[in-house]
């Protein structure tokens, strides 16, 4: 899976797919629940980067000492708002608000999509950021008007 990024706004972010084949309704589906679920841990504040105490701990975390009050100290670090993910032949894309995240949630989504690639899902290519000269975008005003009736 080759990996390009485009123009980025994380305010205003299409990320595409390319697939090698038209994915199949199952194929869509896994596609459909990795996105959902990366947004919602991005909405719940998990891609926050000030809040990794573990991760900063190193390899031995074995009794270690949480400081929920550091935690609680940080700045939120929240996704905004998502899209619905749509398919188009062999292209599939979706549209974010990333808000405050972390860039970290960009590399844990291409970490995931790698092993979904490995796994279920051949993807040819995933572009983050742009626009797409196969698929043309609609009027940011528009989309995000759409975006309020449906969510």
């Amino acid at each position: 899976m080759e990996v390009s990024f485009r123009e980025f706004n994380p305010f205003d972010v299409w990320i595409w797919l390319e697939f090698e084949t038209v994915p199949s309704l199952q194929e869509q589906h896994y596609i459909e629940e990795l996105f959902n679920s990366w947004f919602y841990l991005g909405k719940l504040g998990g891609f926050n980067a000030e809040r990794l105490q573990v991760q900063d701990t190193g390899v031995e975390v074995s009794y270690l000492e949480y400081d929920t009050y550091q935690a609680d100290a940080s700045l939120m670090s929240l996704m905004h708002n998502m899209g619905s993910f749509e398919f188009l032949g062999t292209w599939g894309r979706c549209w974010f608000d990333l808000g405050t995240c972390d860039l970290m949630a960009l590399d844990i989504l291409i970490n995931s999509l790698t092993q979904l690639n490995q796994e279920y899902v051949v993807i040819s290519q995933l572009i983050i950021g742009g626009v797409n000269e196969d698929w043309e975008v609609e009027e940011k005003s528009n989309f995000v008007e759409e975006l309020g009736q449906n969510r």
